[in-house]
């Protein structure tokens, strides 16, 4: 197979998802149009080569139905023969999407995909898409669909996961976040978009204090879902402070094969898809990153920074609990949790979140863990190419 490369990524700022949101005046099709004229200045005009455009987007009806990628194609008005298509692998969808690019140029089906994901939550809300799956009680109890608050909420009493953890992790991504905001390296494939130029979630007065004085926010859904929890109880545990904020924000990749006269920034090495038990709904990404590890023949240790989603406070807590990595290492610019989590955008942002880090650190490689609701998880690793 052909080697793949990443010759660049960029994203958004990410927008709060209101009515007055920093990008909520912006259609996704526009969100996407801008990130592709960043790359086309970035790479000296080359996503005209592009044979393919690939996005992942969630909630894919009103403004981002009708094929999105195709909408964001004729808006940004690439060529006449470049593909699109939209895909929906929920939080993991941006990060499959450029997982779906590089096996396409790897197989010599393309040279060169655009790829990445967009979700303007302020338009098209959580759930937005009112599937019939969301409450159909025919599927078998362990397979019908639980809300991904709720199974984080249900996961964190299955783990032991304490409080205190849950609030040192909040706090840390959000300190992380608001130092990063001082930091343009770490922001060097953040673009500007429709006058927003920073992260528009992040809470930098958030204290030890603030946190602990919060109350559980999503107990009230164990009643609602009781049918798909089998009657099953757990005290309600993650607060406001320990939940992603819903946002908007788009990311994009330029993702070709070798000898195209352009200077990628990273070599991808190892990408695997993951199903999972829908119960526990968050670890799949676990099994995608250790099949990524595995199929490399790398380790952990081996990485120099690592973007792990921050799917609610408990799977990072899990995550450090579990794998005992370099805190330093792990989303040194803060995470979801400080900084939103647009869902089908959401792993293309960490593409780039992670090609950043890596310059600032001067690493070599890098992984990307993405998790989803009812047992979705993806991985990356990649080279950076000095």
């Amino acid at each position: 197979m052909a080697e793949t490369f990443i010759y660049d990524a960029v994203r958004t700022p990410r927008g709060k998802a209101k009515a007055d949101g920093g990008l909520a005046a912006l259609t996704p099709q526009e969100l996407v149009k801008q990130q592709i004229a960043a790359l086309e200045k970035r790479c000296n005009g080359s996503t005209g080569q592009s044979e393919a455009l690939i996005l992942g987007c969630v909630g894919q009806v009103g403004d981002q139905g009708g094929n999105i990628a195709l909408v964001s194609k004729l808006h940004a008005e690439l060529q006449e023969d470049c593909a699109a298509y939209s895909i929906n692998n929920y939080c993991a969808s941006g990060l499959t999407a450029i997982g779906m690019a590089a096996a396409s140029v790897a197989s010599g089906q393309a040279k060169l995909v655009l790829a990445g994901g967009v979700e303007c939550m302020s338009r098209v809300p959580f759930m937005g898409d009112n599937a019939s799956y969301y409450t159909d009680t025919a599927f078998p109890v362990r397979h019908q669909y639980i809300p991904v608050v709720l199974a984080a909420d249900r996961l964190t009493n299955k783990e032991g996961i304490s409080r205190a953890e849950l609030d040192a992790i909040a706090l840390s991504s959000q300190h992380k976040a608001a130092e990063a905001e001082h930091d343009a390296a770490l922001q060097r494939s953040r673009i500007a978009t429709g006058g927003l130029e920073a992260e528009e979630c992040i809470r930098p007065r958030t204290d030890a204090a603030s946190l602990a004085a919060m109350s559980p926010a999503f107990g009230g859904l164990q009643e609602q879902y009781r049918a798909a929890l089998a009657g099953e109880t757990f005290t309600p545990q993650l607060t406001l402070g320990h939940a992603p904020p819903v946002c908007d924000g788009a990311g994009l990749a330029l993702v070709g094969g070798s000898n195209l006269g352009l200077q990628p920034r990273a070599r991808i090495l190892g990408f695997a898809e993951s199903g999972g038990n829908p119960e526990d709904s968050l670890t799949a990404g676990f099994r995608a990153m250790d099949k990524t590890l595995a199929s490399t023949g790398l380790t952990l240790a081996d990485m120099d920074s690592i973007e792990f989603m921050e799917a609610f406070a408990v799977t990072i807590a899990k995550f450090m609990r579990d794998r005992k990595v370099d805190p330093a290492r792990v989303n040194v610019s803060g995470g979801h949790i400080a900084k939103g989590h647009p869902m089908g955008a959401s792993g293309a942002i960490l593409a780039s979140t992670l090609l950043d880090s890596l310059d600032v650190c001067n690493g070599t490689l890098g992984l990307v863990v993405m998790s989803g609701a009812s047992g979705v998880g993806t991985a990356m690793i990649v080279e950076r190419v000095n």
